[in-house]
């Protein structure tokens, strides 16, 4: 029978990871060897080896646990809520779960063509499954474009090109704090697609 695995080994392959994000991230992952790895977590690369065999595996799990971090967040809220209410909470969630989370976020943008086929559908699979329950309150929150997959896609992918790279510009102590960052972005969301919704049916209309 397997022993299983002590909160100490977790506690060291989350700081594995960590310190393997942020190499990544300034580095780049095809410049960072794992005996750079191995020295910024403190660890012997024998000991590193005994947690992961290569870069690929923390690759691997740097992305996995992120994207399950946001799906974690984002499951969590009510889905009773009202529909503006719910989107806005599941934007503010998702900034919630990207605080200190820039080097994961950056390695997800940057890095993660970089994994084989296989364990690539797999973080895929993932992404999907977060756009889909975006999408879903999207349509909920503005009934114009309900049902347009015309419109919803892009709109829902726009959604997440304004969360997406907030960290390029976005500073904790900044003049815009991060609820006021949700609320904006909820509000040009939601009011532009429903003018957006509302212009394209008046045009159905006078055609």
């Amino acid at each position: 029978m397997a022993r299983p695995k002590s909160a100490e080994h977790d506690d060291k392959r989350r700081a594995i990871l960590r310190r393997s994000a942020k190499l990544f991230a300034q580095n780049g992952y095809d410049r960072t060897s794992m005996a750079e790895v191995a020295s910024a977590s403190g660890v012997s690369k024998a000991l590193l080896y005994h947690y992961y065999v290569g870069k690929e595996s923390l690759l691997f799990d740097i992305l996995h646990a992120h994207l399950q971090d946001l799906m974690d967040a984002v499951r969590a809220v009510d889905t009773k809520l009202a529909p503006r209410a719910r989107l806005r909470t599941l934007v503010g969630a998702v900034l919630g779960a990207y605080r200190d989370a820039d080097d994961e976020h950056k390695i997800q943008i940057n890095e993660l063509r970089k994994l084989p086929l296989a364990r690539k559908k797999e973080l895929i699979a993932l992404e999907r499954a977060l756009v889909a329950i975006f999408a879903e309150a999207v349509a909920a929150a503005i009934p114009s474009i309900a049902g347009n997959s015309v419109l919803l896609k892009p709109v829902t992918m726009s959604l997440f090109g304004m969360m997406n790279w907030h960290y390029m510009w976005f500073r904790e102590k900044g003049p815009v704090s991060r609820d006021d960052y949700v609320d904006m972005v909820t509000t040009l969301l939601i009011e532009g697609a429903q003018a957006l919704g509302e212009t394209r049916n008046l045009k159905k209309r006078s055609a």
